[in-house]
């Protein structure tokens, strides 16, 4: 995959449902409405029934074809939409006008929430206008300092989900400041650790290999010059950051400096989250929306 755009063309043979907690906000709806229109799936939308209908209306955006709107108080919309999910009336969880804790609190609900064996991680997908492909990162969004243990479930997440956007065996790259061990860095060892994991199959469906300074992670010329010969050096389709700080400036440097379109969801769940933010564009919204539903058929 070059560009983002292939996400809404790529052919599902089940037609997806996706949940929408607390719908009544303009940003959101119009992410609805282009999803439909690029028949991408329908939407069951939970909240104040009146006011998601009064402001579609006043947006110009019908709510008729593929679209459900579930009257329910905005304290239970997150509730009732994990519920749509976690029951299989809907397929995919997706933030509408709440907060990203509220959401979650009800998603890991012990009774009837989305949480499986594995570790929830963020996985977001860029779209550059000058490189040659897309990139995974993670983890912006959920994993504060993951241990080697959690770095593991970190990848495999992320590889899980660049396979289903084509990738069959996706190149890996642990990240650090430095691209040799050095035991006062945890992030050299944890990612030398991770590689070998990786060689001996304790981490299957991608290819693994670090510590990798950034520079020499995405661009072939650098690892050249730094002498590394490795299949992931200069090629990597995913960063793995050693914590939450470095994969926050990233994805954001990324965005605003490097001009990327971005597509972000949780894996790791019993089914995908897409978690946008208000200041997120319709598109990249609506490609987050591609992303899970590809990630989830």
């Amino acid at each position: 995959m070059k560009r983002l755009d292939q996400l809404l063309h790529k052919s599902n043979a089940n037609r997806r449902t996706v949940a929408v907690a607390q719908a009544d906000e303009p940003g959101i709806l119009k992410t609805v409405a282009r999803a439909v229109e690029e028949e991408l799936c329908d939407f069951r939308l939970f909240g104040d029934g009146e006011k998601i209908k009064s402001i579609a209306a006043e947006n110009g955006i019908s709510l008729e074809q593929g679209i459900t709107v579930e009257h329910v108080s905005s304290g239970s919309a997150s509730e009732m939409a994990v519920k749509a999910v976690s029951g299989n009336a809907a397929d995919v969880l997706m933030k509408g006008h709440v907060d990203t804790g509220t959401l979650m609190k009800q998603a890991l609900h012990r009774d009837y929430g989305l949480k499986g064996n594995k570790i929830l991680s963020h996985v977001a997908l860029f779209d550059f206008p000058e490189y040659e492909k897309v990139l995974f990162l993670t983890d912006s969004a959920m994993n504060i300092s993951p241990d080697l243990h959690e770095k593991k479930q970190i990848i495999e997440n992320a590889a899980h989900v660049a396979r289903r956007t084509g990738i069959d065996e996706p190149l890996v790259a642990p990240l650090a400041a430095i691209e040799t061990v050095n035991t006062s860095m945890e992030a050299t060892t944890d990612a030398a650790l991770l590689s070998q994991m990786n060689a001996r199959g304790q981490i299957a469906g991608c290819i693994v290999d670090g510590p990798l300074a950034f520079d020499n992670a995405i661009n072939e010329e650098a690892a050249r010059k730094k002498g590394i010969t490795s299949r992931v050096a200069g090629h990597a389709d995913i960063l793995v950051a050693p914590d939450i700080e470095v994969a926050n400036v990233l994805y954001k440097s990324f965005v605003f400096f490097g001009k990327a379109r971005v597509a972000g969801i949780i894996a790791g769940a019993r089914a995908p989250i897409v978690l946008t933010s208000r200041s997120d564009s319709t598109e990249n919204k609506l490609f987050s929306l591609a992303l899970a539903i590809n990630e989830e058929e």
